[in-house]
């Protein structure tokens, strides 16, 4: 039976990570096997500059927090060794950041998993979530899309005004 200070160290644990994920827009599960210490602490600056908490956790810690927030499905990646992403300004950093890394490491470093919109998704989702242009760039496609549309339909309606003979459309 373990010492009662620690069963309430643990469970405080589980407490605060369990608030961290639930009030996070996303969260990503990663293996951080065979990176260095450097490695890791310059990963850990680029991930704190960019507003993520990054920490390393035991697979059960997680697991406890998870079952919590009704996440169990989350359990099944977790062996080996595993840390945990979280932002809650941000949908999709801690995303593009651990991916990004993942792709120039070839150590064993890997997403396992993730947590997006409250539900459990696999390392493909979090892979293909890390492909999203940000939000600023989408809002500007979508500008230049609803621009072209607008300068398409002003060129239509000059045309046919010029093909009526020339006169601007009568106001009513």
């Amino acid at each position: 039976m373990p010492n009662a200070n620690v069963l309430e160290a643990k469970k405080a644990q589980v407490a605060e990570l369990k608030e961290r994920i639930a009030s996070s827009k996303a969260a990503v599960v990663v293996s951080y096997k065979g990176i260095t210490v450097a490695e890791d602490t310059a990963l850990r600056k680029q991930l704190r500059e960019a507003g993520v908490h990054y920490e390393v956790v035991k697979n059960t810690i997680l697991g406890r927090a998870a079952d919590e927030l009704e996440l169990s499905e989350l359990k099944s990646v977790l062996e080996g060794t595993t840390a945990i992403a979280t932002c809650a300004d941000d949908d999709l950093i801690a995303e593009k950041l651990l991916n990004d890394y993942a792709e120039k490491s070839n150590k064993g470093f890997e997403i396992k998993a993730g947590v997006f919109e409250n539900k459990v998704i696999d390392a493909d989702t979090v892979k293909s979530l890390a492909k999203v242009p940000p939000k600023d760039v989408l809002l500007g496609m979508l500008a230049g899309g609803l621009n072209s549309i607008v300068a398409g339909l002003a060129r239509a309606i000059n045309a046919v005004a010029e093909k009526e003979g020339g006169a601007a459309p009568a106001e009513a």
